[in-house]
């Protein structure tokens, strides 16, 4: 993908005002097309759900509704976490996915959504579209007959839902928590004991006691699950989330038959819908935090030991999967040579500003 070429090709904009313009052309003279998209999220959770109508609302506006994409949540044609599958092998024309849940086929994978200790959100949308991100992430998809796009950003996410206070990194020994993938691998290292459960075991889980922990997304997510009323510790950041990105995946050979302007209008549309899912999060998040303390959750900053031996861990997990997948490694010096460049800037301002903010509000 040419950088910004979402911006300047085809004549598209990215909102529906720009559709306004090119949709009469293109109803005139592109092809009726009609695709199924394989989602690895529920209706009753909006925020990761409501950015793929959008996109194929956008695409259908863009093309005077001759492009039309066909949204399916997990579990109507294929489960939640077999949509790379699915898409790779065509049984569906694209899906909406996180690359981290394909873990076990690939651990590069996991750099298309998030690792641990890595970029936010902004910096993730740098990376990706002014740094080697799309270029990198096009050339490890391309073996599985995928062509990626970006699809949405839930911004940080938690740390999770705890039974018990976790004062120390000695609280960790043996505690069950539902993670798996990188974090899990992390976790691990540091004591957890990760246990991969479908959603709709985990409250039942927790309830009972044969979970002491699950990490989800985030406020506005968690508030519908209800893990404050078994789980009241509520604890950030989740490190192994920093921004997370999801994704649009197409299989290629249906990709390659479309039209030039059509392939734009794709591109055009996913970066409208990221754009959406941030904006649905950072608006909802804040005062889904306050109605949690309200119910009763208690909030809570993992200790400094804990993240201190986590970031360790992270970093033998890093050298190891560098030294054992060529592809993990290129990905990885590229990503973290820019988060590495970028961190300092975004502490002496961002964080400088955001922590003063909130004092003010608090104090002056």
């Amino acid at each position: 993908m040419e950088r910004r070429s979402f911006l300047r090709k085809a004549g598209v904009g990215v909102a529906a005002g720009a559709a306004a313009v090119a949709a009469p052309v293109i109803a005139q003279e592109g092809p009726t097309v009609r695709w199924r998209m394989a989602t690895s999220f529920a209706r009753n959770l909006p925020a990761l759900h409501t950015p793929a109508q959008r996109f194929s609302e956008y695409v259908s506006a863009m093309t005077g509704g001759k492009f039309q994409i066909d949204v399916f949540p997990a579990g109507e044609i294929v489960p939640a976490f077999e949509v790379l599958d699915a898409v790779s092998n065509g049984t569906v024309q694209c899906g909406h996915t996180c690359g981290y849940y394909y873990f076990g086929k690939n651990p590069a994978y996991c750099f298309d959504t998030a690792v641990p200790f890595g970029l936010t959100a902004r910096q993730m949308t740098a990376w990706l579209i002014e740094g080697n991100g799309m270029k990198l992430l096009r050339e490890l998809f391309a073996d599985v007959n995928v062509v990626n796009f970006p699809l949405g950003n839930t911004g940080a996410q938690m740390g999770g839902w705890f039974r018990k206070e976790i004062k120390s990194l000695e609280d960790l020994s043996g505690l069950k928590m539902r993670t798996a993938g990188f974090a899990g691998e992390v976790l691990s290292k540091i004591g957890v004991v990760p246990q991969q459960l479908a959603s709709g075991d985990v409250y039942p889980s927790l309830e009972k006691g044969t979970l002491d922990a699950v990490e989800f997304v985030g406020p506005y997510d968690d508030e519908k699950l209800g893990f404050v009323k078994v789980a009241p510790y509520y604890y950030y950041p989740g490190f192994w989330e920093g921004g997370p990105a999801v994704s649009l995946y197409t299989n290629k050979d249906e990709y390659e038959k479309l039209p030039e302007v059509y392939k734009h209008i794709l591109e055009t549309a996913s970066y409208r819908a990221t754009h959406d899912m941030l904006a649905i999060y950072d608006y909802n998040n804040a005062g889904a935090l306050r109605n949690l303390i309200a119910e009763g959750a208690i909030l809570r900053e993992f200790p400094r030991d804990i993240l201190e031996a986590g970031y360790k861990a992270t970093g033998e997990l890093y050298k190891q999967y560098s030294e054992n997948n060529e592809a993990f490694k290129k990905i990885h010096d590229d990503y973290m040579g820019y988060r590495d460049s970028v961190a300092p800037w975004f502490n002496v301002l961002e964080t400088s500003y955001t922590r003063f903010l909130a004092y003010a509000i608090n104090r002056l």
